[in-house]
């Protein structure tokens, strides 16, 4: 399995979007036109898009895009890429790993297991003052695979890890977000897949610098008891995803979450972060961005 982060996330758009059909290049001049008309946003709820749903979209058109909806930034964008969301004006709202050290993209060699955590060490303290230099806040983390082990050693081995680079983070203002995933559909034998196990972490780690990444799509597949889970836990999220399902597609009625009821429930907790919109988009109607618009303004409460 590969460990680049950039390359599972394409492989989920090939499986679970487009079988074993190519992707067409985009049409760029539509594509500037798409969100001409939308209303404006309340602006309650600071929303995002994640960039590898529109991977085969060029960035400088995601930004145009994202610029004329409304949103405040753009997800999971590494430092190579930093530039365009700057000359957008647009925030780099969850950073992710350093190209030089592929370990911090890599959802499977997390901090769960001993034998990464030289190399992550290394990367992330790196990557921690790139993301500060630049004047960013948020960089994504992950547990990584149990490969048989116990909670509790992966619980140990992942204090052990991070508590080497938490102060670094303290001191460079940046906040890391451990991702929780699904292990059951889309990251077999991903460690940090349950919001119990997350929450236990952030406890024993207890540090406003590291929080984690509430992925309501992934969490919906895992435990369900979306909403109760984010009131309960809601000091130890730092950043929402958003998605479809089943499917991992548009957050529409052709799946079963009612988003607007969750986003009252977060901006209710007096949520400040951002929620990113990571879905899919099965409909290729003006590039995808028709369905980015419509998940915007539902979650727009």
């Amino acid at each position: 399995m590969s460990s680049s982060f950039n390359i599972n996330r394409r492989k989920a758009i090939k499986a679970m979007a487009l079988g074993s059909s190519a992707i067409a290049l985009p049409n760029l001049e539509s594509s500037y036109d798409s969100l001409s008309d939308a209303q404006p946003l309340k602006g309650n709820i600071n929303q995002s898009v994640c960039q590898w749903c529109y991977g085969d979209i060029p960035l400088e058109v995601l930004a145009l895009e994202a610029k004329k909806i409304g949103l405040v930034g753009i997800d999971l964008i590494g430092a190579e890429d930093w530039d365009v969301l700057k000359k957008h004006d647009l925030l780099s709202t969850m950073c992710y790993g350093d190209l030089e050290g592929k370990s911090t993209r890599s959802l499977t060699n997390g901090w769960c297991d001993e034998r990464f955590h030289k190399d992550l060490i290394t990367h992330y303290t790196r990557h921690i003052k790139l993301v500060s230099e630049a004047g960013w806040t948020n960089l994504i983390c992950f547990s990584g695979n149990r490969r048989g082990m116990s909670d509790k050693e992966g619980m140990e081995n992942c204090i052990k890890g991070l508590n080497q680079i938490l102060p670094i983070a303290e001191e460079f203002g940046v906040i890391l977000h451990m991702e929780l995933l699904n292990s059951k559909v889309d990251h077999s034998d991903y460690m940090c897949d349950n919001s119990k196990w997350g929450v236990t972490l952030c406890k024993e780690l207890s540090s406003e610098n590291f929080k984690l990444l509430y992925d309501i799509y992934h969490m919906q597949i895992m435990e369900g008891d979306v909403i109760h889970t984010i009131r309960e836990n809601h000091m130890y999220y730092g950043h929402y995803h958003t998605a479809g399902v089943p499917g991992r597609n548009e957050i529409d009625e052709s799946q079963e979450l009612y988003y607007p009821a969750i986003m009252k429930a977060i901006l209710a907790t007096g949520f400040k972060g951002t929620v990113a919109q990571e879905f899919i988009p099965r409909s290729k109607e003006n590039n995808g961005f028709d369905s980015l618009a419509d998940s915007i303004m539902r979650c727009d409460v």
